[in-house]
Parts: C-alpha cells; structure tokens; sequence
C-alpha cells in the first residue's frame, strides 16, 4: 500500500519542477486538510511558497506550524535558518535559531553555513573563521569548506598567510580547480616575495578586527 502523504509529495514535486507551482500548492493543502500534523508536507508547501511563488510570509507560516509540532525538527530549522538569513531585518532571530540547530546537529554543514552567514549578514569576520575552520576539522576533504574559508581570508580578513595555506588544500583535494590556482598565483605575486615569504609593510598584513 503506498502512503498518501509520499504520493502527495512525490505529484507536488512533479508540479511545482515542470511550473506549476500553484498546482503543487493546492496538492499539499488538499492533502493537509486530513493530516495536519505530518511535517513533512508542510516543509515541502513552505519550500514551494517562498522559493516557487515568492511568498515569503506563507511559507515561513508553514515553518512556523512545524516549530510548534516538533520544535527539535532540524529539517525546519534548516529551511528557517534558509530562507531568514536571505534578510538582515530577521539577524537575531536567525542568529538565535542557528544556536538552537547547532545544539541539535553541530554538522560541518551546519558550522558551514553559519560561518556564511556570520559573515554574509552579521559582518563577523572572526566568528565566521571560528566556524569554517570547526567545519573543516569535522570533514578536512570537503573542498567547498576551505573554498569558503579561503575567501573569508582573501576578501575580509587578509590574512594572506592562511589564504595561501587554504587555497594550496584546496588544490590538493580539487587539482582541476583553476579558480583556486588563479587565485594562488594572483596571491603569490602580490604578496608573497621570491623566497616564498609574506612581503613587508602594511598592505601585506592582516586586517586588524
């Protein structure tokens, strides 16, 4: 016997991925109407509400719903933290609910993305280091981390130093990222001298914060 609600999913996704995000809507509800305690469809209507019909206060209604059923469901602080971050007028209120999430799932992919948004939105670049370096500790192979890492140290902290290091592993786990070795050698010529040592002088050092 197959189960309703993956049905029901399973058609919205079908809806809202071939443009009809309405449809896919009206599919979700329907179903709701008799089970309006699954969680589950309700985070795929508030996904298709905000992503699909631009309806940003819908779907994290629909969130909402959810925090109030299963307030430890990291799926919906996951698509919360999401969707929240995209605006600064909601900065605590994300803030305070990454806190909650990385009780709950202290994943390098949680660490990750708070690190982005610390720096994305919280403008704080120290903390945000904290964090992409406790992600790489947690999976030291995923390239994307130091990628995110590298950046931070390139663009807002200039530490040139730790920049050369991360883009160096980054090009050890990904050989065939020329982004990362453009950026090496931009970094090398610019700031390195011939020695392989950081340049003297102000604009070689790290920015103070």
């Amino acid at each position: 016997m197959k189960d309703p609600a993956y049905e029901a999913m399973e058609r919205a996704k079908r809806q809202s991925s071939s443009g009809n995000p309405e449809g896919a809507v009206k599919t979700l509800e329907e179903y709701l109407k008799s089970d309006p305690h699954n969680v589950k469809p309700r985070i795929l209507l508030s996904n298709i509400y905000i992503y699909g019909l631009n309806m940003f206060d819908f779907g994290i209604f629909q969130l909402d719903v959810v925090s109030e059923l299963e307030p430890g469901n990291t799926d919906c602080l996951k698509a919360k933290v999401t969707a929240l971050s995209t605006k600064k007028k909601y900065n605590k209120e994300t803030d305070e609910l990454y806190r909650r999430l990385l009780d709950l799932d202290p994943s390098a992919d949680v660490f990750d993305a708070y690190g982005t948004f610390l720096k994305m939105q919280m403008l704080d670049f120290k903390k945000s280091a904290e964090y992409y370096c406790m992600a790489i500790a947690k999976d030291p192979r995923n390239s994307d981390y130091h990628i995110n890492y590298a950046s931070l140290l390139l663009n807002d902290l200039r530490d040139y130093v730790k920049a050369k290091k991360e883009l160096e592993a980054i090009i050890s786990l990904d050989p065939d990222n020329q982004n990362a070795k453009n950026n090496l050698a931009k970094l090398l010529n610019n700031h390195f001298d011939s020695k392989g040592e950081l340049k003297k002088g102000f604009g070689h050092k790290p920015k103070k914060i």
